[in-house]
């Protein structure tokens, strides 16, 4: 009888354990010992002998290791996480890992030369018991983590992924995974890894293990390796955590990701790369996680380019045109979008449900633009008539879009009687707007605007005052208050007006409210004041020039002078004044 003992617990066997796996069965046959008693054959020596001998008490030795493995594995199994834990803690990893190291390293060699012999190597453990092993400190993870001690499961695990790197530290070769269980554990403790730091709440560490885990070549199926790039750029991109890249990992140099949106986003674009050539299946929310990210940064136009990349059948031929048009029009395409647009709600799609978002997004558009107000009454009157059959909530909408297209085609009618006929619909679309949408700023200050257009001054400085009573405090409300009343000549009590909201206001409004009080002025007939006026204007439009050439931020920079180009551009209302 063999008696094994060790933290206090003993275990008995008849016997020794005759798995063909055994390592005492392998090695002590490997050393030219039979495991027939009696059975020697004379060509060994004294050396040899004592090697055999070492051999069988190292094995024997193990395999107490290896019984603690399969007792802890029976307790996980049953539920019996506490008693799991308890007996793998008897296992001495700490002891056992240099061979682990070694016994991975000479067999994964010896698999590499001789791919179908037996790999017999003396003094070195098989693979079947370094996978019995992991799997012990993979369970004991586990355990860990079902008692709440995320951070010590996380420890554990980290010592699977050291031990297995240590031996392969230029990845996992082929093959590897055949006849053992090595790289099935391993590939679970790089799955596992990164979960604990996340339920430990230490977000950083998690993004370490997930560079880790796509670093080196581990041999991960295509499934996996994309779930791991994905769950990677989550973090990266909502985990709100800077986590910089290691010198060793910027392979790319100056175009190394210098940020973590970067890096998510490139680990998106990975991403649609492998569905674009079918290595992986389409998921949406990867496409969902891209369009966020390069929408964020502001890189719509490429947002577009792999919209138009996705395989047909993803999307219907609408969708896909009206999700293009949202990029281009973000992207300042406001022309392309609108193509786009005509498509989704062309003779192409006579035969299919018309795409509501596509004619709303169209009426739009086109509101915004006065060339293409005929085309926007188009798309305007059929928005209502979807909404009323499906989507009534977005009535008011169309009625308010339909308004401010039939003002903006009055406004280039060549022809009286058309030009009244429009500006009472615009009106009356206007009105309807307003009133079914109550809580729609846009409605009720587009009201006031085409009223005060109209020279309805009383109309247009009640809507105002509706307005500005919704938005308190609204710059805009004080700019639109202002021109109406200097509208009604009385300039003294506008400019009131622009000073009370220069101390409320800051950046771009500050510099439109300047202006407008520098007009306000001139009409007073006080040219010094206005004088004074343009000059702190210019002061200040100097100043935030200078601050962003401090950032060198020429995107910022850039978008700043288009700004300040477009306060000082006329605007219909400045010919009330």
């Amino acid at each position: 009888m063999l008696c094994a003992c060790s933290s206090g617990e003993q275990f008995k066997f008849e016997e020794p354990p005759h798995s063909p796996e055994s390592l005492a069965t392998r090695d002590f046959s490997a050393s030219g010992l039979s495991s027939r008693t009696g059975e020697w054959e004379p060509k060994f020596d004294d050396t040899q002998v004592e090697e055999a001998e070492s051999t069988l008490k190292d094995a024997l030795s193990l395999n107490y290791e290896e019984a603690r493995a399969l007792l802890g594995r029976l307790e996980y199994q049953r539920g019996n996480f506490d008693a799991a834990l308890q007996v793998f803690q008897g296992i001495d990893i700490k002891g056992l890992t240099p061979r682990m190291i070694k016994a991975i390293a000479e067999r994964t060699k010896q698999r590499k030369l001789r791919p179908k012999a037996d790999m017999v190597v003396p003094n070195v453990m098989s693979l079947h018991s370094v996978s019995l092993l992991l799997e012990a400190i993979l369970l004991k993870s586990r355990s860990l983590e079902e008692l709440g001690q995320c951070i010590e499961a996380a420890k554990e695990c980290r010592i699977i992924l050291d031990t297995v790197e240590s031996a392969l530290p230029n990845g996992m070769p082929e093959g590897i995974g055949e006849g053992c269980k090595l790289q099935e554990m391993f590939h679970k403790a790089l799955e596992l890894f990164p979960s604990l730091w996340i339920k430990a709440g230490f977000l950083d560490e998690a993004v370490t293990a997930y560079r880790r885990a796509l670093v080196k070549p581990w041999n991960l199926e295509p499934r996996k390796l994309a779930a791991v790039e994905k769950d990677l750029a989550m973090i990266l991109l909502y985990g709100g955590v800077e986590v910089s890249l290691p010198s060793q990992l910027q392979v790319w140099g100056k175009t190394a990701p210098k940020s973590s949106a970067e890096e998510a986003i490139l680990l998106l674009l990975i991403l649609m790369s492998k569905v674009a050539i079918r290595e992986i299946d389409w998921d949406a929310e990867i496409m969902d996680h891209l369009t966020f990210a390069l929408s964020v940064t502001g890189m719509f136009e490429l947002l577009a380019d792999h919209v138009e990349q996705i395989l047909p059948g993803i999307y219907g031929r609408a969708e896909r045109w009206y999700f293009l048009a949202l990029c281009y029009s973000a992207a300042g395409h406001d022309g392309v979008a609108l193509n786009l647009l005509r498509k989704a709600c062309g003779s192409s799609e006579a035969n299919h449900r018309p795409h509501f978002p596509s004619f709303l997004f169209g009426a739009k558009l086109c509101s915004l633009d006065p060339h293409h107000a005929h085309e926007g009454i188009k798309f305007s009157r059929e928005v209502i008539v979807i909404a009323k059959q499906q989507n009534e909530h977005f009535l008011s909408q169309g009625h308010k879009f339909l308004g401010i297209c039939y003002g903006a085609a009055a406004r280039i009618s060549v022809l009286d009687s058309e030009r009244s006929i429009f500006q009472r619909e615009s009106l009356d679309s206007l009105n309807c707007a307003a009133v079914n949408g109550s809580d729609d700023l846009e409605a009720i200050v587009s009201l006031g605007l085409e009223n005060a257009i109209q020279r309805n001054l009383d109309a247009a400085y009640n809507n105002i005052m509706m307005y500005s009573d919704m938005t308190v405090g609204s710059s805009r409300g004080w700019q639109l208050l202002a021109l109406i009343i200097s509208a009604q000549q009385r300039f003294k009590d506008a400019e009131t007006i622009v000073d009370f909201a220069l101390d409320d206001s800051g950046g771009m409004d500050q510099l439109e409210l300047l202006r407008l009080k520098a007009v306000l002025q001139i009409s007073q007939q006080q040219p010094k004041e206005a004088i004074e006026t343009y000059r702190i204007l210019l002061a200040l439009i100097q100043a935030k020039k200078e601050l962003l050439l401090q950032d060198k931020n020429i995107d910022q920079e850039q978008a700043f002078r288009h700004e300040v180009c477009s306060t000082f551009q006329g605007r219909t209302l400045t010919s009330l004044v």
